[in-house]
């Protein structure tokens, strides 16, 4: 599963709002949703987060393995 806790922590590190993502930015309301509730995004939508607060895409998303895949790969 795919989640979007780091991108919140680099949000704060980098002093970067939501509001100022959707104002400056044109993020949408949407994918800040969307990403509030680790649903799917595209990559071209994390290549535009990665490059507009110049980080890596580990400071955006972290992959946590299914607790069934881990009983699928056993």
């Amino acid at each position: 599963m795919i989640v979007y806790t780091p991108f919140w922590e680099t949000l704060k590190r980098k002093r970067v709002t939501g509001y100022a993502l959707m104002k400056q930015h044109n993020v949408g309301n949407g994918t800040l949703y969307r990403m509030r509730h680790n649903k799917p995004l595209s990559t071209n939508t994390i290549n535009d987060l990665c490059r507009i607060l110049d980080c890596k895409v580990e400071d955006v998303l972290l992959y946590l393995p299914d607790s069934e895949n881990e009983n699928e790969n056993k």
